[in-house]
């Protein structure tokens, strides 16, 4: 038996009183389609974006229950603006697993990108960036993810908890699929008071102040034996001043062939 606890959710109007207070927040289904200002049905047709991932091949514990794509955004008044493909990059301070390695994701594609509901989340998330910490050009990494249980077990987060050395990040859930477990956990980074619930309603939302705390998400496995399943995420994470990984040789170039 697994026990579950309900998310500790707000109103969008105590969104950013609740991130002020507690370094987080959290939205309903209900609450995220009344905070972008878009229909549930816009959010739904992102979904099959996620059918669509290529494995990710970087995994350091041999997994294979991992696919994902990368794009990144600047967002300056209002005018959201892709930018070239690049690397993925983390500094081994804010991943001690997988990170100061540069590694190369497939794109993210016109099924996600072109939907109407996409650019009001890059939006919105800035929006909250600029809320706490002033207006200001902001680089948005996107990140869809698909948490599987191949080989009986999926980890949402291989490097335990951690911060992601950004100023927000937004945790999107989008689907859960005939699994256990996959709890959200945070933590104050500088403090010992933290919150575990469970996410299981498609597009509501874990949004963090990521200088303030931590946070991770406990593996998942089968629902029932011999049974894919899986959890399907997304994950917006805003910086101020540039994208992690600027000042590190390489980690802009060109795409390998």
């Amino acid at each position: 038996m697994t026990t579950t606890f309900a998310p500790p959710t707000v109103a969008p109007a105590e969104l950013l009183a609740s991130l002020r207070h507690q370094g987080y927040a959290v939205l309903d289904a209900v609450g995220v389609s009344a905070w972008l200002g878009v229909p549930p049905d816009a959010l739904q047709a992102l979904q099959p974006a996620w059918d669509d991932l290529p494995p990710d091949e970087y995994l350091k514990d041999g997994g294979r229950y991992r696919r994902r794509r990368h794009g990144c955004y600047r967002i300056e008044g209002g005018q959201v603006q892709a930018v070239p493909h690049r690397a993925h990059y983390q500094p081994v301070e804010y991943n001690a697993l997988h990170g100061g390695m540069r590694r190369w994701f497939a794109p993210l594609t016109p099924a996600l990108t072109t939907q109407p509901a996409w650019p009001r989340l890059l939006h919105a998330v800035a929006d909250v960036a600029s809320a706490l910490r002033g207006p200001q050009p902001w680089f948005v990494e996107a990140h869809p993810f698909r948490i599987d249980t191949t080989g009986g077990i999926g980890r949402p987060t291989p490097e335990g908890a951690h911060r992601d050395g950004v100023d927000v990040v937004a945790v999107f859930l989008v689907a859960r699929h005939a699994i256990k477990g996959g709890e959200s956990r945070v933590f104050e980074a500088d403090g010992p008071n933290g919150q575990r619930f469970t996410l299981t309603e498609p597009w509501s939302l874990l949004l963090l102040d990521d200088t303030r705390v931590i946070h991770e998400t406990t593996p998942i496995q089968p629902l029932q034996p011999g049974v894919l399943g899986w959890r399907d995420t997304l994950v917006l994470t805003v910086r101020a001043g540039g994208f992690l990984g600027d000042d590190e040789p390489g980690t802009t170039a060109a795409a390998p062939a």
